[in-house]
């Protein structure tokens, strides 16, 4: 029989469908071949927005529509987050949380035999599942989840529940899955989780040991996904700075830079430790990047205090904003909250979005001159090769065919929209 993976949000989603892959592939399942339909789809879902629930359903009703007599498997956060909305009311045949994406080959041999729908949405353990990932090696830059879980609660948020508490990947596990991914190829390895920063604490370990157990493979850059800003400590940063190889790009999540905002919102910073936070990584990695993610019209969110946040964001300087608008997640303190028009939140993305690109094109212009080394993406057209530096700079270098996977040496010599434009040395 066929399978085929449909994954929906986070990279840490995409981590555990390779590992749903290759535990199908492992029991005797094959992919379709081109213009194929499958027997099994797997739509391996998100939760952290109403749109991310419409997509896995929409995805569920173009699997039905592609082969009427396929086994549909919904599983991960939406299920996990709704069980009955996911179970009851979806028209997958088999449901699974994210305790049990391990099992779904077995799940789905069972459903052969009975043609009876199954819904299995266990409790998440305290235990990381070490079957429940393996390094996400279809990108230029592989990805390993080092970490699951949250036990911040933030007012907006359904992750604790979708995920359940901290837990993480031991260093030798990090170490090995390091070294696979640079025998195959790779020369940047990105760390994730859902709080990357809270690596460790069921361990006694923290964030900054898990970089060192990554570079221990001999990769040449180490690069962290999204971290909260409390979590950045005097130590971590020194922990960072020990190793050579780490990137000097920092994800530092913002969501609003109003502190009654934050308060409302029951993050765990203020403002201007948030500030010192970003002045601390800037010492210690000159000319290092900083991105985040914001959040507008929040529950409650006035006018000025929207204003606080963009001025806030000038004033750090971010290489790139992730702009999003409040999305009500049932089950959370947010959802209870008066709520505030669609049409405010619209204006305020559209705002916030054009303050950003500027924000961007300031950073940007900022590195004219600068040289880096550029790890090169798969082509996308003829006239230009492109990829990221250390700093997460998107540049193109016009009129070069440099092969996928080159760390190329480049001049930043322009900017137009969004990218840099680069000259090989």
């Amino acid at each position: 029989m066929t399978f085929e993976i449909i994954t929906l949000g986070c990279k840490l989603n995409y981590c555990e469908s390779a590992a749903i892959e290759k535990a199908f592939l492992a029991d005797g399942f094959t992919a379709p071949g081109d213009g194929e339909k499958a027997d099994v789809y797997i739509i391996n879902s998100c939760a952290v927005t109403g749109t991310a629930v419409t997509k896995a359903r929409h995805e569920l009703s173009k699997c039905r529509r592609a082969n009427p007599d396929c086994v549909a498997v919904l599983c991960g956060c939406f299920p996990q987050s709704y069980p009955e909305e996911a179970g009851l009311k979806s028209n997958a045949d088999i449901v699974v949380g994210n305790a049990d994406k391990s099992r779904l080959p077995e799940l789905v041999r069972s459903y052969l035999q009975s043609r009876v729908k199954t819904v299995k949405i266990s409790p998440l353990s305290r235990e990381y599942d070490t079957n429940s990932a393996v390094p996400d090696e279809d990108r230029t830059r592989a990805f390993i989840k080092i970490e699951d879980g949250c036990d911040r609660f933030c007012a907006y948020c359904i992750i604790p529940t979708a995920r359940g508490r901290v837990r993480s990947l031991p260093l030798d596990l990090i170490t090995e899955q390091a070294v696979q991914c640079v025998e195959n190829g790779h020369h940047e390895i990105v760390l994730t989780g859902i709080n990357l920063g809270c690596y460790g604490q069921d361990m006694g370990l923290t964030l900054g040991d898990a970089v060192k157990a990554a570079a221990r493979s001999g990769v040449e850059r180490v690069r962290l996904s999204s971290l909260e800003p409390e979590m950045i400590t005097d130590e971590e940063i020194e922990k960072f700075r020990s190793v050579e190889t780490l990137c000097p790009h920092f994800h530092l999540s913002l969501q609003s830079g109003s502190d009654t905002v934050l308060k409302r919102m029951n993050r765990k910073y203020t403002v201007s430790q948030y500030r010192e936070t970003a002045d601390k990584l800037r010492a210690a990695f000159p000319g290092c990047s900083i991105t985040t993610d914001i959040i507008v019209g929040f529950p409650g969110e006035t006018d000025e205090e929207f204003i606080e946040t963009v001025d806030f964001a000038r004033e750090i300087g971010f290489a790139k904003i992730h702009v999003f608008p409040y999305s009500i997640r049932k089950g959370t303190v947010a959802a209870e909250m008066p709520q505030l028009p669609p049409s405010v939140k619209t204006d305020r993305v559209q705002m916030l979005t054009a303050a950003a690109k500027e924000i961007e094109q300031k950073f940007y212009e900022s590195r004219i001159g600068t040289v880096h080394t550029v790890l090169i993406e798969k082509q996308q057209s003829p006239e230009y090769s492109h990829g990221f530096t250390e700093s997460y700079i998107h540049v193109r270098i016009y009129g070069a065919n440099i092969p996928r996977h080159t760390l190329a040496k480049v001049q930043i010599t322009g900017y137009r929209d969004s990218y840099c434009i680069g000259q090989l040395i």
